[in-house]
């Protein structure tokens, strides 16, 4: 019986196609960010688990791997441990903040006074695997630290949307909201202050159970008048909600930039993780049944590692669900992807098709060097499904680039 040799469950392989595009796409992104002054980092994919189970990762801290102590470590706390308890000290990294809040308390001293970063990578999640989520996948993230000011904010969303923009998701839209703004929403309902968690996670689930689902579950944890109050919250939001002073100049910024219809106040919007301190946005797009990316405002993680309040904001664009809407035609901007095909394999042709590699990589061109088989047509059937867009044969006399006749793979 042959054995199963797929990856583990929640993560993949990606054909040389894929992973052309994938690059590709994130490149797009990254250009952009670098374009706006960010700056790349790189964190470990470890980290210690104490600090990723710390409170700060919300219900992502329950879905890290955790990784075991090794050596006379793991000896020692399996002898003391009948319960199992305590035998993994590391962990791999769920999102790219924490790592972003250690690393900044790590190096501050050595980074400017507002630090814009910007950090790709693979995360891990123990979940359970479905459509849309993997237990790996690629997260890419902007953040800006020591800035208090709605600028960074700013800096932000339109760095965002040109990401976007660049990557041909020119209807992409970000839902805004304050947590200001939803902890008085909160008081206006009535919910008591043990109480709020609970009620946000309900709100949350108006996109999914709808206004008469939300009232419902409010009125069984809250009671009746909490539920009426809401009902009237709810209807309200059928009628032109305007933009509330904390969330002003943002809009006013965005919308000098890109006109209106880009931003989105929504009252409703919450973002699940706890850390949140101020404005929160979503990204959304039409083609995309889930989020695409979204952030805040998270003023109180740096100060639990440096003892002193570091303001901090970030937005994630959810990398796996943006290359999935990304059209194929945007492969048409990257580098023509060539086959050269060579007659024969002697001295003098390998000699050739080296030049003309070089004229080629001069000009622009991938290029990759293949001996002619007996069915030519297979080999760059098989190329094309690769990625590469044309060829061009090459002998003893192709001496010059004007003497190669490129033509498209069909």
């Amino acid at each position: 019986m042959a054995k199963d040799v797929h990856p583990p469950r929640g993560m993949r392989d990606f054909l040389p196609a894929e992973k052309l595009k994938r690059d590709f796409v994130l490149s797009k992104i990254r250009s952009t960010y670098v374009a706006h002054g960010f700056q790349e980092i790189e964190t470990p994919a470890l980290e210690d688990l104490e600090r990723l189970t710390s409170g700060q990762g919300g219900d992502n801290e329950k879905l890290a791997f955790r990784v075991m102590k090794r050596g006379e470590e793991l000896e020692r706390s399996l002898a003391a441990n009948t319960d199992g308890d305590n035998l993994a000290d590391l962990g791999l990294r769920y999102d790219l903040t924490v790592p972003l809040t250690r690393y900044y308390a790590t190096n501050r001293s050595k980074l400017p006074k507002v630090f814009k970063a910007i950090q790709t990578g693979p995360v891990w999640r123990a979940e359970r695997p479905q459509k849309g989520r993997y237990r790996q996948f690629v997260q890419c993230d902007i953040d800006i630290i020591g800035d208090a000011s709605p600028l960074a904010e700013i800096d932000l969303l339109v760095s965002s949307l040109e990401a976007l923009e660049a990557i041909q998701l020119t209807d992409a839209t970000i839902r805004v909201n304050h947590r200001v703004l939803l902890a008085k929403l909160l008081d206006g309902l009535g919910i008591p202050e043990d109480g709020k968690p609970a009620a946000m996670i309900i709100i949350d689930k108006l996109d999914k159970i709808f206004a008469e689902g939300v009232v419902k579950e409010l009125g069984e944890k809250f009671g009746a008048k909490v539920a009426e109050t809401a009902t009237g919250w709810l209807a309200s939001l059928q009628s032109v909600i305007a933009t509330p002073a904390e969330l002003q100049d943002i809009f006013t910024a965005i919308e000098s930039r890109f006109g209106k219809g880009r931003l989105r106040f929504d009252p409703t919007l919450v973002r699940g993780m706890g850390y949140y301190t101020g404005t929160i946005f979503e990204i959304e797009h039409p083609e995309s049944g889930s989020s695409i990316g979204g952030g805040g405002r998270y003023d109180g993680m740096i100060g639990r590692w440096t003892g002193e309040e570091v303001p901090a904001v970030g937005i994630s664009i959810g990398f796996e669900r943006a290359v999935d809407l990304v059209p194929n035609t945007l492969a048409d901007a990257q580098p023509k992807r060539l086959v050269l095909v060579l007659d024969d394999t002697s001295a003098g042709t390998i000699g050739v098709a080296l030049a003309r590699q070089k004229d080629l990589f001069e000009r622009g061109y991938s290029v990759r060097l293949e001996q002619r088989p007996k069915k030519l047509n297979l080999l760059l059937d098989s190329l094309a499904e690769q990625g590469f867009t044309h060829f061009a044969a090459v002998g003893a006399n192709s001496n010059s680039f004007e003497s190669l006749d490129i033509k498209p793979i069909a």
